[in-house]
């Protein structure tokens, strides 16, 4: 999401994004099966999926990308995964059935939604939430949500989106298990904070944007800085990535091992 561009316009193509499967969970709320019809296997967890369809068209296609992904995921892994564009869902009856939530292209905006999603992490639920999920500046007035990030607060973004190679900084972490050293992630916009999240001692970080890809950018540049793109609070059952925006995100199967690799640590963790 470019910085100056928060006010997003809205698009008409919200039938695009509805994932195929029984409705269940109540109104606006759609769920992949995982199962073939009299199986009696009990999932491993169940996971629900916020969007919005009213945001900037490529972080709209990104997500469609993400619930195509996820759905195939949850179909191999046994778990369920609920969608949901409604966001007043985020409230404490209604997350009680999930082990953890995903945010894949917004945050909350009401003070009812933000009180809820607190009290379920603090209560032991799991959250992953991609790109402009982890949008904080003086303006979105949630100084619980930046300690949650680590004391992380968004300073700048490149413009437009570049690829980048990005260094595993813990290769033994069950979200990085399995990925080399260094790969090539697919174009992306990428969020410089500050401070760094990993000057917080409850931070850790497993993927930095590698010093190599400076500076990264046209009309916006990104000339230096610690810039990590996933990392987990380890206070709370959690995970931020910053991959989100970009025409091939979920195009790159390197890429694709640590979101799998994500979504079933969270989903699965203690």
């Amino acid at each position: 999401m470019k910085r100056r561009a928060l006010t997003l316009g809205l698009i008409a193509i919200a039938g695009a994004l509805v994932a195929s499967g029984p409705v269940s969970g109540g109104a606006g709320v759609v769920s992949a099966s995982v199962s073939p019809p009299g199986d009696a296997k009990v999932p491993a967890f169940k996971a629900l999926a916020f969007y919005s369809t009213d945001v900037e068209p490529d972080h709209v296609k990104t997500a469609k990308d993400a619930l195509a992904f996820d759905q195939e995921l949850a179909a191999k892994n046994n778990f369920v995964l609920d969608t949901t564009t409604d966001w007043t869902r985020l409230n404490e009856n209604d997350l009680k059935p999930y082990r953890m939530i995903l945010w894949l292209n917004n945050f909350p905006q009401t003070p009812e939604q933000r009180a809820a999603f607190q009290k379920y992490m603090e209560n032991g639920g799991g959250w992953i939430g991609y790109h402009v999920a982890g949008y904080n500046d003086k303006d979105t007035h949630w100084p619980w949500f930046v300690d949650f990030l680590g004391g992380a607060a968004f300073y700048t973004n490149n413009w437009p989106v570049k690829p980048a190679k990005l260094r595993i900084d813990d290769p033994h972490h069950p979200v990085t298990a399995g990925m080399p050293a260094t790969y090539d992630s697919p174009a992306n916009e990428w969020y410089l904070w500050k401070p760094s999240p990993r000057l917080d001692p409850r931070v850790h970080v497993l993927v930095t944007l590698d010093p190599s890809n400076y500076p990264i950018g046209v009309k916006d540049v990104i000339m230096e800085g610690d810039l990590p793109v996933v990392w987990t609070n380890t206070k709370y059952r959690m995970l931020y990535i910053n991959m989100g925006h970009g025409p091939a995100v979920y195009e790159d199967a390197t890429q694709n091992r640590l979101f799998s690799n994500a979504i079933l640590w969270v989903g699965r963790g203690k």
